[in-house]
């Protein structure tokens, strides 16, 4: 499926790093960033999940809440969240069945090895559960600031 931008985007449940299901649309009123990153702990994704830690208080002055994704567990989660300070809702997909539904869980090559996995991705939801803008094979670097700008220009063309 290609999730394209002006439509909405598919509903889920996950459980969040509390073990208490989530479902995307307890957000609606809100804009919601949701961002899928590979794992927990490895340097790209704590950069990643520490810069929108950084931005957190921004993003909220523009009605947005921050949820990221990866098929990492419940205490993986938790302990990645406690390392970091990350005062946003870190969801469990080890099925990757949402990763799969957002067109993110892709076959991917590394060493000459090939495997399926997350293709770091963010995408920005609107307030009626609509896709804003998708962004898809992520460089972190700069990465938040470029969705901050994005939103908080939507914002104020409202």
């Amino acid at each position: 499926m290609t999730l394209v931008e002006g439509q909405k985007v598919p509903d889920f449940s996950l459980v969040n790093d509390k073990g208490e299901y989530v479902q995307l649309a307890d957000f609606r009123g809100k804009n919601v960033i949701l961002y899928f990153y590979p794992k927990d702990m490895t340097p790209g994704c704590t950069t990643e999940a520490c810069d929108f830690r950084d931005k957190h208080e921004d993003f909220s002055q523009l009605n947005a809440v921050i949820l990221g994704v990866s098929p990492d567990n419940v205490q993986k989660h938790t302990k990645f969240i406690d390392k970091h300070g990350l005062p946003f809702t870190l969801l469990v997909d080890e099925d990757h069945a949402v990763a799969e539904a957002y067109g993110v869980w892709v076959l991917k090559k590394m060493y000459g090895r090939e495997y399926m996995g997350i293709e770091r991705s963010t995408f920005l939801i609107d307030t009626d559960g609509n896709l804003i803008k998708a962004w898809r094979k992520v460089r972190v670097k700069n990465h938040i600031e470029e969705v901050y700008t994005y939103l908080a220009n939507q914002e104020e063309h409202k």
